[in-house]
């Protein structure tokens, strides 16, 4: 069974929003920090926010002002909320899981989520 699933993908014009969610399973666990990735067609996977298990985070530049990560503990789910979206937004966005066991890192990947941003 799918232990990180993500959702909230789509097609938006220019300037709209979305929000993207991921949920984990419990299985996973404990979860030293949590983010989101995307690729473009023909172009590598690139983060696009991140956040620990401590609340810090941390964006790309092309995204900084526009997107905004968070999390919701008790409901063991992440979200992306995406603003200003533009083309080049454009890209499978991933939702990655990150554990740490006695410095034994363990990353988990969900399906990702298609976001295209077209007129």
């Amino acid at each position: 069974q799918a232990q990180l699933v993500e959702s909230g993908g789509g097609l938006v014009q220019p300037g709209g929003s979305l929000r993207l969610s991921c949920t984990t399973s419990e299985s996973i666990f404990p979860i030293y920090a949590m983010g989101w990735y995307r690729q473009a067609s023909g172009k590598q996977r690139e983060l696009v926010a991140g956040i620990t298990s401590g609340g810090s985070t941390n964006y790309a530049d092309s995204v900084k002002g526009r997107f905004t990560i968070s999390r919701d503990n008790a409901k063991n789910t992440v979200y992306l909320q995406m603003n200003s979206l533009k083309p080049e937004d454009t890209a499978v966005y991933y939702c990655n899981a990150r554990t740490d066991h006695y410095n034994h890192i363990r990353d988990y990947w969900g399906q990702g989520t298609q976001v295209t941003v077209s007129s």
